[in-house]
């Protein structure tokens, strides 16, 4: 930031006015920051409350050794769709996946493929995910449609990418020692379908088209009372997790497995956004990126439109580092576009969900794919292997131009 200001500096604009320009942009994140803050809070009370080790405990169990990579991936969607975080996600059942297959013949890219594309799905339809209400804000939609449109985009690419590691699975067949890990969360917290209540709760009312603030703080209450009256938690241990993130006190394996959430964490991410948002206010008004635009007025077709904010997508995430960031300033560039070419907004959602949101982690050195990469012990040779990410965008655009060519 402080680069692109010298920059612009240098090229005649003033300093006050760029820092009203990059607070007028950093204002639109302030709509989505309570929302990052309660997820924050949520996570730490499905923690307390035995909800995300439940989660891993009844996960591991569901595992099949013989379609070991196919069986990462869909129990990454189904945890994913649960806690609603690509991180969380590969924080958690991830990382517990990854222990469970290290030291075997198999190529860990294929199962940290497998896990990171999984984790992607939820991270776009579910509810209480931050890209997903980021994007829903910024484009002045309604998230439970936009969720509905992209689930009707996503079923084609899903059966392809279960095929294909299916095909995997059967080729790189793993023998697991799984019991450790069952063991170990049974020993620290009371295991039962109640404490599951949490997440089912917010699942429902959220599909219930609740709005999503008042789902999360009724899951708080349930997850708060679970973990009191289940767990044995106090309240101030409760209340201190929620600010800090949880964490086990236990000398055990699962201590950098079974941690998060808290309102610091997400305090980080709310100035990421910040930041980012900044950033995108800056490059609009100063209109430093106008021939970006002038590429985008040349567009005509359905096609043309979905192709030219996939490219932006990439040099957003590539330039950027964060989704955010990609985010933000892709939906500036390609707004005017959309209103143009008589595309309403829950297109112009749709398309930055199928394109930024999935791309981002393909991007090796943006933190969409290189934190989760780091966090299962592993790097970008994940990215041949993370299929479902590339198909989405991939089946989309031949979907649309099919479509025209059809006169639909």
């Amino acid at each position: 930031m402080a680069i692109l200001l010298l920059l612009l500096v240098q090229r005649g604009f003033g300093v006050q006015q760029l820092l009203y320009l990059a607070f007028a942009g950093s204002k639109k994140s302030f709509s989505v920051i309570y929302i990052l803050l309660l997820i924050g809070v949520v996570i730490a009370v499905w923690m307390t409350a035995g909800t995300v080790p439940a989660i891993v405990y009844y996960g591991i169990q569901m595992i099949k050794p013989s379609y070991f990579i196919l069986s990462a991936f869909i129990l990454t969607i189904l945890v994913s769709l649960i806690i609603g975080t690509s991180f969380g996600t590969v924080s958690t059942i991830g990382i517990a996946l990854m222990i469970m297959a290290r030291g075997r013949t198999v190529d860990p890219h294929l199962i940290a493929g497998a896990i990171i594309a999984g984790a992607y799905f939820g991270n776009r339809c579910f509810p209480m995910s931050s890209s997903a209400n980021l994007i829903s804000i910024i484009t002045h939609t309604k998230i439970h449609i936009n969720i509905r449109k992209m689930l009707a985009t996503t079923l084609f690419p899903l059966i392809v990418a279960i095929v294909f590691y299916l095909i995997l699975s059967l080729a790189n067949p793993v023998q697991l020692q799984q019991q450790f890990f069952i063991d170990e969360i049974s020993i620290i917290f009371k295991i039962n379908p109640i404490v599951l209540l949490p997440a089912f709760a917010i699942l429902l009312l959220a599909w219930s088209r609740v709005e999503i603030k008042i789902s999360m703080l009724i899951s708080i209450v349930i997850g708060l009372w679970i973990s009191v009256y289940i767990q044995g938690y106090s309240l101030s241990e409760i209340f201190r997790y929620t600010i800090t993130g949880f964490e086990l006190s236990e000398d055990t394996s699962l201590q950098n497995i079974i941690l998060g959430g808290g309102i610091i964490s997400m305090a980080k991410v709310s100035l990421v956004v910040v930041v980012s948002t900044a950033f995108a206010g800056i490059f609009t008004e100063t209109r430093i990126l106008e021939f970006v635009e002038g590429y985008l007025q040349k567009t005509k077709s359905r096609y043309d439109v979905f192709l030219g904010t996939s490219i932006i997508g990439i040099a957003a995430a590539a330039f950027g580092c964060t989704q955010t960031i990609a985010i933000l300033l892709t939906q500036d560039l390609v707004k005017d576009n959309y209103q143009k070419n008589q595309l309403d907004n829950y297109q112009l959602a749709v398309d930055l969900e199928n394109t930024v949101v999935l791309l981002s982690p393909l991007i090796p050195w943006n933190i969409a794919g290189f934190i989760p990469a780091t966090i299962l012990m592993t790097d970008s040779g994940f990215i041949p292997f993370a299929v479902y990410l590339y198909f989405v965008p991939l089946f989309y655009y031949f979907e649309i131009k099919i479509k025209e060519a059809l006169g639909g």
